[in-house]
């Protein structure tokens, strides 16, 4: 392959995972430019061309090769039933670090308590397939119409129920639904092209991209803590840390004194600093980390 030829197609997701998609690749050390109605968004990197395309469609064209590698839902995998390579799970979502699920809701006045409730009824949702399968797994006929939007706001008038995704629930609540069972669980997923996966240059590449992104991941809500403490004080001074790992202590020129550095999480900081204080540490020094490789 020849340098010009060096170049990793990407797929990002439009829409609502767009912003958080893009912000977790610029921790990562990818920075994209978005231009306003441009689905082209440049990128500080030579080797990479970015295509924006929604969520829903990804996985048909990186099996078909139009993009080396994208983004997209472990939900649209199974929808399209896509044949590729996914690469590396990445729980994040538009709205918070947690997968979303894709649920069975009715109005909070329906009659529906369970999937058996369903036969001969209508449901409106986007995930047809994964809604069919979930019917045909409990022998249950129903009939599933494709969604084009405001899922929501179909039951009572124009469906029994619906198929959708939610992330807190909150959405169901504010339109009077609840929900009946939990047909899948989803978070997004970095996903290859098989030929592109067996390129030696494009998996090198499309591996440093997962490490980096799952180093992005893994840094969400974390901050590192660096310190002088009195060596007679260090038992009691590791002690107050919940460290995610031992911490790292170095000798200084004082011998009654060591340097300590450790990660925790940030929720935890405004606790331990004052008990760090009070047990002896000086020089306490909060920094933020952009990403952590296991």
């Amino acid at each position: 392959m020849s340098v010009t030829e060096k170049i990793l197609k990407l797929g990002l997701p439009k829409g609502s995972l767009q912003d958080s998609t893009l912000d977790l690749f610029a921790k990562a050390g990818f920075h994209f430019s978005v231009k306003s109605r441009s689905y082209f968004p440049s990128i500080d990197d030579d080797e990479l061309e970015a295509i924006l395309i929604r969520a829903q469609e990804m996985a048909h064209y990186v099996e078909l090769g139009a993009f080396d590698v994208g983004l997209t839902g472990k939900d649209w995998i199974i929808e399209t039933d896509a044949d590729v390579v996914e690469v590396s799970d990445l729980v994040y979502s538009k709205a918070s670090m947690r997968p979303v699920r894709w649920v069975l809701a009715v109005p909070e006045s329906s009659s529906i308590q369970s999937v058996q409730d369903l036969e001969g009824k209508h449901i409106a949702t986007e995930v047809v397939n994964i809604a069919k399968k979930y019917l045909e797994k409990h022998g249950v006929s129903a009939h599933v119409e494709f969604s084009w939007g405001a899922t929501e706001v179909k039951p009572p008038e124009l469906v029994d129920a619906i198929v959708e995704v939610t992330e807190t629930g909150s959405s169901l609540r504010a339109n009077k639904l609840r929900i009946v069972d939990v047909l899948l669980e989803s978070n997004t997923k970095l996903i290859a092209n098989k030929d592109s996966w067996n390129d030696p240059w494009k998996r090198e590449k499309i591996e440093n991209m997962a490490m980096l992104l799952q180093g992005a991941i893994n840094a969400q809500g974390k901050v590192g803590l660096k310190m002088n403490a009195p060596r007679a004080s260090l038992d009691s001074i590791i002690g107050i840390i919940p460290a995610l790992r031992q911490p790292t202590i170095a000798h200084l020129a004082d011998e009654n004194w060591v340097a300590l550095e450790v990660i925790v999480e940030e929720q935890v900081v405004r606790s331990v600093i004052p008990e760090l204080k009070r047990a002896g540490a000086e020089g306490i020094f909060e920094y933020n980390i952009s990403k952590l490789i296991d």
